[in-house]
């Protein structure tokens, strides 16, 4: 596997783990009737298989639980099976690391999750620029950032925060003329 296929790897993972993290520690008694749950024999068929493992512990799960894990199936079950794959890989991945690095890209994901939309739609298109680069040019920035001082990465941010301050209040290109004949 690439380093490009582990960080998206990682990075899908952790915004799985992130989507269903507030089903799995949801108090089931902060809000009473505010989601009722999903009745095992309310699943279709396909989703009942998926989630056999769950099906004596249902009734007992947190309605938010099994309204995540019906939804979770259902997502499953409308996947490619080369999209399956890719997840199950994915899964995989993420069981390996260590705890710690679990516990690093869980909070960076909650980080990711209190930025305003505009600032999450920065981060998703520095990362596409960044993966789109040639894979020595990323080990070169990448390199160039791990061996920087802790002023030197915040001078880093603060040129690339002013040249997206630049282009966003550009304004844009005037039209050529056009000459008709």
């Amino acid at each position: 596997m690439t380093a490009r296929s582990r960080i998206c790897s990682l990075i899908l993972a952790g915004a799985l783990l992130g989507l269903a993290a507030p089903a799995w520690s949801a108090d089931p008694g902060t809000n009473p009737g505010a989601n009722p749950g999903v009745s095992w024999s309310g699943l279709s068929a396909p989703q009942q298989q998926a989630l056999g493992q769950f099906q004596g512990q249902w009734n007992n799960l947190p309605a938010e639980r099994q309204q995540a894990l019906a939804t979770g199936a259902q997502r499953w079950l409308s996947m490619t099976p080369q999209q399956r794959d890719d997840a199950r890989q994915r899964f995989q991945t993420w069981q390996r690391l260590p705890p710690d690095q679990r516990d690093l890209i869980r909070q960076r994901w909650q980080r990711f999750q209190q930025l305003t939309p505009s600032q999450q739609q920065a981060v998703r298109q520095n990362f596409h620029a960044y993966a789109g680069l040639p894979a020595a040019q990323r080990e070169q920035l990448r390199q160039r950032w791990l061996n920087a001082t802790p002023q030197e990465r915040s001078q880093m941010l603060q040129r690339q925060r002013a040249q997206r301050f630049q282009r966003a209040t550009r304004p844009p290109p005037m039209p050529r003329p056009r000459f008709h004949r």
